[in-house]
């Protein structure tokens, strides 16, 4: 829920409060998850440093026929990303959580979502990755369905 502080921010025109964006990727495989703010300098919130880059989000598009998608472009800065993304194989099966923090209020997380990270492309400029959780209306709603392969007997 949203903060009072927050709300009031969003609404003016020109306001003190600053809101910032922290991205926090994740890794079954990692220890630490790779913790980058979009900011110009770097920021502690509930504990956790956060290095400023540069990062774009782009929200999913809504496009019939297609599970909705997201991407995620981080500036290739330093070797923090790096490193990481290669001591976790690729960064296959890494989860991205995307939070929204007043800079006065840092250790306040006023929005916060969570998605999977599919197809990791690094170059010399940026990493970029989709975001989803790859067509969940595909995937069968019970573990077991009858039909000829599973119960032949009753067809």
């Amino acid at each position: 829920m949203s903060s009072e502080r927050y709300k009031r921010a969003l609404g003016a025109v020109s306001s003190s409060d600053v809101a910032v964006v922290l991205l926090e990727i994740s890794h079954p495989d990692m220890p630490e998850p790779a913790r980058v703010v979009r900011d110009t300098q770097a920021l502690v919130s509930n504990g956790n440093m956060f290095i400023a880059t540069g990062f774009d989000f782009t929200f999913p598009d809504d496009r019939g026929g297609q599970a909705a998608r997201a991407e995620l472009v981080v500036d290739n800065v330093g070797e923090e990303l790096m490193s990481w993304i290669e001591a976790s194989k690729g960064g296959r099966g890494a989860e991205v959580r995307l939070m929204v923090v007043l800079r006065a209020t840092p250790d306040v997380i006023e929005a916060d979502y969570r998605l999977g990270l599919e197809r990791i492309v690094v170059d010399q400029w940026k990493v970029s990755g989709e975001l989803g959780y790859g067509n969940l209306l595909d995937l069968p709603a019970v573990a077991v369905r009858y039909d000829p392969s599973t119960a032949p007997g009753i067809f």
